[in-house]
């Protein structure tokens, strides 16, 4: 459980940045160039990263048990991580009603993400991870509004379309396939 967590701290702390320290990346960038800071952040959420893969892959078959979803728990959850894959295609695509609507659909795609994960899984390894990302979207999403939100221009149906459409697809791809091959569990 210490690799998921020292890969948690990694990862989320440098996305914590503006949060915790909130000059500190204007520092970096005034100090080192821009490219240098985003090769550091770059380097330091990969590792971050891998060592989340790494340590829950680890940590979770030994995991305590805190809880058993029901059965019908799997229906509520696809429907969450389709709403949460479309809000992570709306965050990249052109503006649209959905990304106007939301504000920050990358983050809420998070905490959706996260929301779901709790309920399908009562491992103590995967409320640990769950509930970091749930935890850290909420107070990256506060931070935000005190620092002002977004402003849109024009929005269109497009970027709309766009995201429920391969939000959908992405979705249906994970639930058929591609969860089972990155992460060894069916999530049905």
């Amino acid at each position: 459980m210490i690799w998921l967590i020292a890969g948690l701290i990694l990862f989320l702390g440098v996305h914590s940045m503006r949060i915790v320290a909130p000059g500190f990346r204007d520092r970096m960038i005034a100090a080192r160039g821009e490219n240098a800071w985003k090769g550091i952040y770059s380097v330091v959420a990969l590792a971050g990263l891998l060592l989340i893969i790494w340590g829950y892959g680890q940590a979770r078959p030994d995991a305590a048990f805190l809880y058993e979803p029901p059965v019908f728990m799997r229906h509520i959850v696809s429907s969450l991580m389709l709403i949460a894959m479309i809000l992570l295609v709306a965050a990249y695509v052109p503006d649209g009603h959905i990304k106007k609507r939301v504000k920050h659909p990358m983050l809420t795609a998070v905490k959706v993400w996260a929301f779901a994960h709790i309920l399908a899984n009562g491992d103590l390894a995967t409320l640990i991870l769950a509930g970091s990302f749930l935890a850290w979207a909420v107070v990256d999403r506060i931070s935000l509004k005190r620092r002002g939100d977004p402003e849109f221009g024009a929005v269109s149906l497009r970027g709309d379309v766009i995201a429920v459409v391969v939000g959908t697809a992405i979705t249906i791809w994970f639930i058929l396939q591609l969860h089972a091959f990155l992460f060894g569990v069916s999530p049905i």
